[in-house]
């Protein structure tokens, strides 16, 4: 019995990693503006103020940086390398400000246009009028902010470059890794689909889904960039033995 309990025991890693998760996501809620969202949404509610509910999305201009941050932590997780969360998570919240809010933005635009799109698909076939071209739209359009995005942040958190580079990458690696990124978004929507699932999946997701997505996310992502760093230490390896 006190193996069980033990430092290196299967049950203790398990319960620090589930305890590690749910600081992490508790951070990135918080850091993110998605907290603050439902919290000025809830005010606006009660003062019969609904009709402003656009403000509330104000604080997810941050969902950047803080996505960013959260992805350096899970990238570390896969490595068995975390330490303190807070004050590494912070740190790389900072370092990552400028460029993680623009891919942030980034994001939420290709989200909001995508829904939109989708919009006017259901609008179109309630009208019963042609919505083919919303439907081709808003799928290829689904399918590109995806190659550009999936890797985004991952990529944003482990190397310096810029943005135009880190989401060119991001496609990239989608391209070079297909299969890889096919299985990765069927993990994901799994993930998603079972953390939406009823009312005590729904509350787990709250607690740990967002930071689960990311280190599911990170787990193909540091294969990815591991086999690239490789491939690249070889070419350079082979350019000084071709020079000396």
């Amino acid at each position: 019995m006190s193996n069980f309990f033990s430092l290196e025991s299967p049950f203790y890693k398990f319960m620090s990693r589930l305890a590690d998760m749910l600081k992490l996501n508790i951070l990135w809620l918080f850091a993110g503006g998605v907290a603050e969202m439902f919290i000025i949404q809830l005010v606006l509610a009660f003062s019969g103020l609904g009709a402003y509910q656009l403000i509330s999305y104000i604080p997810l201009v941050m969902v950047g940086p803080a996505t960013t941050a959260a992805f350096h932590i899970t990238l570390k997780m896969v490595d068995e390398q975390e330490g303190y969360i807070a004050k590494a998570y912070f740190q790389a919240y900072r370092e990552n400000l400028k460029k993680g809010t623009i891919i942030g933005i980034i994001f939420l635009i290709a989200v909001y246009a995508i829904w939109m799109d989708f919009q006017f698909f259901n609008a179109a076939e309630q009208l019963n009028q042609s919505s083919i071209g919303y439907l081709i739209v808003g799928i290829l359009a689904s399918v590109l902010a995806f190659m550009h995005l999936i890797y985004a942040f991952p990529l944003q958190a482990r190397y310096e470059n810029t943005v135009i580079n880190t989401l060119r990458n991001s496609f990239s690696i989608t391209i070079r890794y297909f299969i890889k990124t096919i299985f990765l978004f069927f993990i994901s929507a799994l993930l998603v689909a079972f953390f939406i699932w009823n009312n005590v999946t729904m509350f787990l997701g709250i607690l740990i889904g967002p930071a689960t997505l990311m280190l599911a996310i990170s787990g193909f992502a540091i294969q990815a960039f591991r086999l690239i760093e490789y491939a690249n230490r070889e070419t350079e390896e082979q350019g000084h033995s071709e020079e000396e």
